[in-house]
């Protein structure tokens, strides 16, 4: 009887110990990809989100040999897409780009956001960054933020800027403007920044707010002029553009940030894997040139480093917009 109770007791741990190793050796035989993988852009084709996710797509089908392809699902302030992300199987063959409208999103929405953003998603990498610029048109009487502010404060409500709609970025930008330097300013959302920028430069608003990849070729033919930078340091591109906080407003810190996330849950390998490959073509291979020649700051950071720099800017926002009693339209 005790003879056959521990042949019974190896067997169960031989049993046991195989299913322990069942799901490497599975990951062994299936190694991923295996099939075509999405990635959701939540934006139409044409924006900058969908170009730098296509550089991505890219990256990544060159490097694991399978294909890699970009799917745009727009509408909704880009919940759309997003959603579509978060309720997704986790098995790592739907992922999602996001940008600054991913962590605004919490704040100017509330509970009228479908999903969770830190816990329906796994953050994957911050793919890069894009400076942001203050931009008046050639007609406002002011060749510094000094200046700029000094006139703003003795004429209240007169100066006008543009964005993309109520909540985007260039919006808080404005906004974080407003509450640190103590301004009255009137902000007009469009449906399109590039009409911002056209009306801007027809003279019917005053100023704005955009990354310095879109604006550069207005700054340079003088079509606008650049007040200020609301990165941390200066930018090559515009070496004699002081930073917000250099003058004196180191409150307006808006800093766009770009990046892949997948549904929450996915395997840990496959965030790493797929980490690893866009991360090393950021910082050192293919994709640093290409980001560097647009104009972008390459990142490619951490998984972990991403997930840090979602919670901050959530945090950030959601507090401009509190401030600011700002409402979805």
């Amino acid at each position: 009887m005790i003879h056959s109770r521990r042949k019974f007791i190896a067997a169960s741990s031989a049993i046991v110990g195989a299913q322990a190793l069942w799901p490497a050796l599975v990951r062994a035989q299936d190694k991923y990809p295996t099939k075509p993988v999405r990635i959701i852009v939540p934006f139409a084709p044409g924006a900058a989100s969908d170009t730098l996710g296509r550089f991505a797509a890219e990256a990544l089908t060159s490097a694991l040999k399978q294909t890699f392809i970009v799917e745009n699902r727009s509408g909704g302030g880009t919940v759309i897409g997003t959603r579509a992300v978060a309720s997704a199987p986790p098995d790592g063959y739907l992922l999602g780009f996001v940008d600054t409208t991913f962590v605004i999103n919490p704040g100017l929405l509330g509970s009228q956001l479908t999903y969770d953003t830190i816990k329906d998603f796994e953050p994957i990498t911050q793919i890069c960054t894009a400076p942001f610029v203050l931009v008046v048109h050639p007609s406002v009487k002011a060749q510094t933020l000094a200046e700029f502010i000094a006139l703003a404060k003795a004429n209240p409500g007169t100066l006008s800027y543009g964005s993309s709609g109520v909540g985007s970025a260039p919006h808080l930008a404005g906004q974080q403007l407003r509450q640190e330097a103590g301004i009255d300013v009137v902000h007009v959302p469009y449906r399109g920044g590039s009409t911002v920028y056209t009306d801007l430069m027809g003279g019917q608003i005053q100023f704005s707010f955009g990354t310095v990849p879109s604006l550069l070729e207005h700054i340079k033919s003088g079509r606008m002029r650049a007040l200020a930078l609301t990165t941390p340091s200066r930018v090559a591109a515009l070496p004699d553009v002081p930073t917000m906080a250099e003058s004196g407003y180191p409150g307006v810190n808006t800093e766009p940030l770009f990046g892949l996330v997948a549904p929450a849950q996915t395997p840990r390998e496959i965030v790493a894997q797929i980490q690893s490959v866009v991360a090393t073509s950021v910082v050192s291979g293919e994709l640093n040139a290409k980001l560097k020649g647009i104009g972008f700051t390459p990142i490619g950071s951490t998984s972990e480093a991403f997930a840090e720099t979602i919670k901050k800017n959530i945090a950030m926002w959601t507090d401009v917009i509190r401030r600011g009693n700002i409402k979805p339209e």
